[in-house]
């Protein structure tokens, strides 16, 4: 579905399906559904022309309320806290767009993060809205991401992805593991944990593997290579905690520390170092290395 609001800044409408409810207007369920945001907020964006429904109808105070509908609008936040770090371009061609990206800054908007992205200041700085990114990493990772620039080419590279055929090298710093004899593989059964947004091994079919080396040690710490078979989830941060070596100032594994606001200071020891793949359009060998370190 095209959306009928262009892109602002970099940023595109957000969308919300109509689900079924006691709301007699658009304007009461949203104001309902999102009491974070003023209702007067929501009166002056219709007033604008900021609200419209999938068929490019202008939602207003009075418009009914219709299970079903798909109606976009313009996602804003106060007081967006800028992240000080800069993400390089390392690669571009016509097809696709490699982006060496900082530890705290995340790949696409959610949350209390905007325009503090790295999608959308990528889209700010080549004014395309056909960006798009392939793959994701944690906000709190750094390292290569691979965005697709042409939606006509995408399905060739999400592929690669969804088969398997990108090598993905990790690197990583936490604590050195005495008498355990490397490399090891990592296999385990990955689910959701509590709160919502960790993630706990639990008895079962693994659908989660690791290639864990260790590189360099550094006495207390060690550097380790880490080479996912498989993408789940925090992943690399849950196989290696659940070994004994937490990575470095990891706040959610193996358990929990008070969520305050970031310490620049003190960033996740994990970078995705690179990636390698044979281009599915050219044949081309492509690899992709961030200049960042540990």
């Amino acid at each position: 579905m095209n959306a009928p609001l262009p892109f602002v800044e970099g940023v595109g409408p957000s969308c919300q399906w109509l689900p079924a409810g006691p709301w007699k207007t658009v304007s009461d369920f949203f104001k309902d559904q999102y009491p974070h945001v003023d209702a007067k907020t929501w009166d002056a964006r219709m007033a604008k022309g900021q609200v419209m429904d999938e068929n490019g109808r202008r939602v207003d105070s009075e418009t009914a309320f219709r299970v079903g509908a798909c109606i976009f609008y313009y996602r804003e936040l106060e007081n967006e806290k800028p992240i000080p770090f800069v993400e390089q371009v390392l690669y571009q061609d016509d097809h696709i767009l490699v982006a060496d990206k900082p530890h705290f800054l995340p790949v696409i908007p959610s949350g209390r993060f905007l325009h503090e992205t790295l999608l959308v200041r990528l889209r700010k700085r080549h004014s395309t809205e056909a960006l798009v990114p392939v793959h994701r990493l944690d906000r709190e990772t750094a390292g290569v991401v691979l965005f697709s620039l042409n939606p006509k080419t995408r399905g060739h590279y999400t592929s690669l992805f969804r088969n398997r055929r990108v090598r993905k090298e990790y690197e990583a710093l936490a604590p050195t593991l005495e008498d355990f004899s490397f490399p090891t593989t990592r296999r385990s059964r990955m689910v959701r944990g509590e709160p919502f947004f960790r993630m706990k091994e639990v008895r079962g079919e693994a659908n989660s593997e690791t290639h864990i080396t260790s590189c360099k040690n550094l006495g207390r710490l060690t550097l380790y290579q880490l080479l996912p078979r498989t993408g789940k989830k925090h992943q690399l941060r849950l196989h290696l905690a659940a070994l004994g070596i937490p990575i470095v100032n990891d706040k959610f594994y193996p358990a929990m520390t008070p969520l305050n606001d970031d310490d620049f200071s003190r960033p996740l020891k994990l970078l995705a170092k690179s990636i390698s793949f044979e281009d599915p359009l050219t044949g081309r060998q492509h690899y992709f290395e961030s200049g960042a370190s540990l």
